[in-house]
């Protein structure tokens, strides 16, 4: 352990991203690592396009949207505790983790999964998933494995049963609501070195 505070003192801000995000010092020292990597030129911030190097994202049909959503609207550049706080999303949920009033809600949370999600469908952020957004999405994923009208057909689908307030759009709140069933940090969860 020794090593590992040493190492930490080398990252900016490492305890405060250990309390904020919930990894461990550990998953903090490999997640530096790991942004260093991809950081070719050494500036301490990562461009979109450095994300090129991480295979998953790069084979995913929808990686480009995922990309984006490290990156607030008009931000061309993310330094590491960014890169932390994004990734924290997708830590499996703390069962023996208590909240108290003056926490903030953790980046693992259920709600925070599901806006997180909602937003890689939520292409112009105007809080609402249209036809046209989720057929983006749609495309991506299935590609020439359906036709167009196929395409079409899942997309109407999908508004109808999720657009309880019948104005042909996906709100977040109707989006959580039809996921309620799901088991959304299972899905979005991705197991880091212990």
């Amino acid at each position: 352990m020794g090593s590992n505070s040493s190492s930490m003192n080398n990252i900016p801000n490492a305890e405060q991203l250990v309390q904020e995000t919930g990894f461990s010092a550990a998953h903090i020292l490999r997640l530096y690592e790991r942004f260093q990597f991809l950081d070719k030129d050494d500036t301490g911030q990562l461009r979109p396009e450095d994300f090129g190097a991480v295979r998953e994202l790069a084979m995913n049909p929808i990686g480009d949207r995922i990309i984006s959503a490290f990156f607030s609207p008009g931000q061309e550049t993310l330094d590491f505790a960014s890169f932390v706080r994004v990734l924290a999303h997708f830590r499996p949920a703390d069962s023996n983790r208590t909240r108290d009033g003056a926490q903030p809600e953790p980046a693992n949370s259920s709600m925070r999964k599901l806006k997180f999600a909602f937003q890689l469908y939520d292409q112009d952020r105007d809080g609402k998933i249209s036809r046209a957004e989720l057929l983006q999405v749609l495309r991506a994923m299935l590609g020439m494995q359906v036709t167009e009208e196929q395409l079409q057909s899942i997309a109407e689908r999908a508004i109808q049963e999720a657009d309880f307030d019948q104005d042909d759009a996906i709100s977040f709140d109707e989006f959580r609501k039809s996921l309620e069933k799901v088991n959304i940090d299972h899905k979005m969860s991705i197991r880091f070195l212990s």
